[in-house]
């Protein structure tokens, strides 16, 4: 397999703005009263960072940036920032929230617009380049993505009443737009992939990204948010009925977008 670059390059004003907008996102949260998600939300954007410096960069040495800048303090804030938004929009989409075209569509527009923003008013400073490399590591990331959805076949396989199984097609969804969305919005604005001459090389990072990086997690944050939600609600509080994870799975199933029939997890 070729190897695939993950370039971004963007103005240092593009940090700020995105700054305020997860600021805003994780205020809405609150106001909504979706404490499990923000909590989530800052787990994984801690996971991301140790996973971004503390691996592909000090262990495999694939970052690196361009000079003036601190690869330490870019992958933090890129970290919490990709990772807090994607994981508390999953925990959204999982959960069925019942202002999910809300949620996304203020995610989704954020992601288009920041850079034309941010193109439109920064100044003159030179440019952030930071990029990876990832032939070194996709194996591994195959690995986890196998592993996972494995797990959920043997689930439902062993399930003889199809609505006791888990909706495989559902988490595919998600897994491949959330990363989808974002790795679209960073190409259309000019961030993602930006000096390649080439435009099947763009197109090459957009997909195997979309099909593998997010999407290897659903199958773990998915297990997590069934076992969670079946003893804790979303606003922290203990379930009056403790679901056993297969318990919690048909309940899920049963959950509609925008339905008033929700279960105790949502605790509206």
């Amino acid at each position: 397999m070729n190897e695939i670059i993950a370039r971004r390059q963007f103005d240092p004003m593009y940090i700020w703005l995105d700054t305020a907008f997860l600021i805003l996102f994780a205020a809405l949260l609150l106001f909504k009263k979706k404490y499990a998600t923000v909590i989530v939300g800052a787990i994984f954007g801690a996971v991301y960072f140790l996973v971004d410096y503390g691996i592909f960069h000090l262990l495999l040495g694939t970052r690196s940036i361009s000079d003036g800048y601190s690869l330490f303090w870019i992958l933090l804030w890129m970290s919490v920032s990709y990772g807090f938004t994607n994981f508390a929009w999953i925990w959204l989409w999982i959960s069925r929230d019942k202002n999910l075209f809300e949620w996304s569509l203020l995610i989704l527009s954020w992601w288009l617009c920041c850079p034309m923003i941010t193109a439109t008013f920064s100044g003159a400073e030179s440019p952030i380049v930071i990029e990876r490399t990832t032939g070194s590591y996709h194996g591994y990331m195959a690995i986890l993505l196998f592993a996972g959805y494995l797990a959920l076949i043997i689930f439902n396989m062993t399930r003889k009443d199809r609505k006791n199984r888990i909706n495989i097609p559902w988490l595919l969804a998600i897994g491949i737009l959330v990363q989808f969305g974002w790795e679209a919005g960073l190409l259309l604005g000019g961030i993602r992939s930006a000096g390649f001459e080439n435009f099947s090389d763009k197109i090459m990072t957009l997909v195997t990204n979309s099909l593998l990086e997010t999407n290897l997690g659903m199958p773990y944050i998915y297990a997590i948010f069934i076992f969670w939600s079946g003893r804790f609600t979303e606003r922290l509080r203990r379930r009056s009925d403790p679901l056993h994870f297969s318990e919690r799975v048909l309940e899920n199933n049963g959950e509609h977008i925008r339905s008033d029939a929700t279960s105790e997890y949502l605790d509206m």
